[in-house]
Parts: C-alpha cells; structure tokens; sequence
C-alpha cells in the first residue's frame, strides 16, 4: 500500500503543469507514553505546590510560563497570550516536544519557583523544584539515547 501510495503521488509530481502547486505536510504520530509522562510530571508540581488551586489554571500558567501561546490581538489594541492545545489531535509531537521543553525551561526558574512556593527560600524551591523535574528529566534523556526501547 506505501509503494502504491508513493507512485501514485510521484506521478502526480511528474505530470503536473506549469502554475500547479503541491504542498506537504509531515507529521509524526504522537507518543502516548510521552504524553503520559508529561501529565504525571504537571500532576507531581501541581500536588506539591499551595499557589494555585484548580489543575485547569495550572496547566493554563504553565503554558504561558513556557509560552506555548499564540498571540492574539485584544479589544484595546494590545496583545494577549491564548494557551494553546496539547490534544492529540490537535498538536503534533514536534509541537508536543516544544511544550515539554518549555516547561521544564520555565518550572526551572526563579519566577516560577517562587510563586509556586512562595513560604520557601530560593535555594530550597530550587531544591524542591529539581527534586521533581530530575526523574522525569533522567527518562527522557533515556529515551533520547536508546529511542524505541519502551
């Protein structure tokens, strides 16, 4: 079915006419382990920390934290961030790799940890912070050195 597919598309490559445009788009089918594993990790923060009540807020901060957002034009004139989605039908798992990086950049600094544990000094949000990002920091460098192994 692939070498049917493959010559079927390459013939409408060859056979095109002047003024006739082909576009493609690849996408990579979306690791539901990843996905998972993204989720335990927000759901560890969100449990660890007293700042923000509701997971559906958390989630939408951290977003914006790791500015995983389009921006949009507001009512007055100026601009506004709109978290966007990490569904798997509706982002890729380029996409999805962005989001996770951005919220491992974004839970790692300053700002970040002192809002989400505000009663703690820098050092022991940081402390706090790394003991929960490492685990999940440590399996992905894994996966990254041995991809398919799971």
């Amino acid at each position: 079915a692939d070498d049917k597919g493959w010559r079927r598309f390459m013939r409408a490559m060859n056979e095109g006419v002047a003024g006739e445009y082909f576009q493609i788009t690849v996408e990579r089918q979306r690791v539901g382990w990843r996905h998972r594993k993204q989720m335990a990790l927000e759901g560890k923060v969100f449990d660890s920390q007293e700042r923000i009540a509701e997971k559906e807020s958390f989630r939408l901060w951290l977003k914006i934290g790791a500015g995983f957002v389009t921006w949009a034009a507001g009512p007055r004139g100026g601009v506004f961030p709109v978290p966007r989605s990490i569904n798997f039908d509706r982002c890729s798992e380029e996409e999805f790799a962005e989001y996770r990086d951005g919220v491992m950049t974004f839970l790692r600094t300053q700002h970040a940890q002192k809002y989400l544990y505000p009663a703690l000094t820098p050092q022991m949000a940081e402390q706090c912070m790394e003991s929960i990002l490492e685990p999940f920091e440590r399996d992905y460098r894994d996966e990254q050195a041995n991809p398919g192994a799971r």
